[in-house]
């Protein structure tokens, strides 16, 4: 008996600090969101759109970046929240320019709010579908530059502020970042994304600033991230050599493949949502909120654990199908 007494008090022990943050979370008090800032990449449309809706409506001064300013999007942004007093402003930004990111970060200097710069959030994305020979190296740098090094971009601009305010920064992954099923090039970004948040998280702790990944299932419905692809557009942009590897009833069968699990994604983007918002107002946010049906966090929990010739069985017999 008493040679168990180390192990029980070991597994309390583990017990403990799984409870711990949700135990701080209740006793906390909340956080007063009127008088702080946050930007938002990405607003045009999806969580990016939703989020500053709900952040304006809490109290919140948003600046939504949107890539189309003048978009249908952006527009509707504004006229929504027309009756926000002016905490709601919408402005141009492309994490690919840094001349657009250091014009974000001059506007939010000179319209920041009694409580300063509260939260970062890097929402803007793309996806596309296509196996690795299919791309161009040109879409491999699109995506780099859009997906890792934009959030990177933005990220550094306004670390100081943050910095100053103790604040949040929010990164928008995926549960892709453990797997891919012909969505390759969208699986890198996000993992690396996830290295650089878990150094930047750790390296940040010093100064009150909490770092935080949103890890999002299947929601293609929400989003316009990723549209039903056609066959025929990716057979007619295949090279010669590749075409001569893969016949026009492969690459059928594959985006036949792909649009149905589009067609399965949640249409319910609000459960994003509701975790990035958790993310910038708890007073103990979790460093990741994973938002997935349970056959997908059992996925994650397959090629995370298992070895990888496991993974590769489960993800092949899935690409069969």
């Amino acid at each position: 008996m008493w040679a168990a007494a180390p192990l029980f008090l070991l597994l309390l022990l583990l017990l403990l600090l799984l409870l711990l943050p949700r135990l701080r979370r209740r006793w906390a008090a909340g956080l007063e969101p009127a008088g702080r800032a946050v930007l938002i990449t990405g607003c045009d449309s999806g969580f990016g759109h939703l989020l500053a809706l709900r952040l304006h409506r809490l109290g919140f001064t948003v600046f939504a970046g949107c890539l189309c300013p003048g978009g249908d999007g952006a527009r509707r942004l504004q006229r929504e929240a027309a009756a926000g007093a002016g905490r709601l402003r919408v402005l141009r930004l492309d994490v690919t320019r840094a001349r657009d990111v250091m014009a974000a970060k001059e506007l939010v200097l000179s319209h920041l709010p009694e409580r300063g710069f509260w939260g970062l959030v890097n929402n803007a994305g793309i996806s596309t579908f296509g196996e690795t020979g299919w791309l161009s190296m040109e879409k491999y740098e699109k995506f780099a530059d859009v997906n890792l090094l934009g959030s990177i971009r933005t990220t550094l601009a306004f670390l100081p502020l943050l910095r100053k305010y103790k604040g949040r920064i929010v990164f928008m992954s995926s549960i892709i970042a453990y797997f891919s099923l012909g969505n390759g090039i969208y699986s890198m970004t996000k993992a690396a994304i996830e290295k650089f948040c878990d150094a930047l998280r750790l390296e940040m702790k010093k100064f009150g600033v909490r770092v935080c990944i949103i890890q999002p299932g299947n929601y293609a419905r929400s989003t316009k991230i990723q549209p039903p692809v056609s066959a025929e557009d990716i057979w007619n942009e295949l090279s010669e050599e590749e075409k001569a590897v893969y016949n026009k009833e492969y690459v059928q069968e594959r985006t036949n493949f792909f649009n149905r699990i589009l067609s399965e994604g949640s249409s319910n983007g609000n459960e994003v949502v509701d975790a990035m918002v958790d993310a910038l107002t708890s007073p103990a946010p979790k460093a990741r909120y994973m938002v997935a049906k349970l056959k997908e966090k059992a996925l994650v929990f397959v090629c995370a654990l298992f070895p990888t010739v496991v993974m590769d069985s489960v993800l092949s017999y899935a690409l069969s199908k």
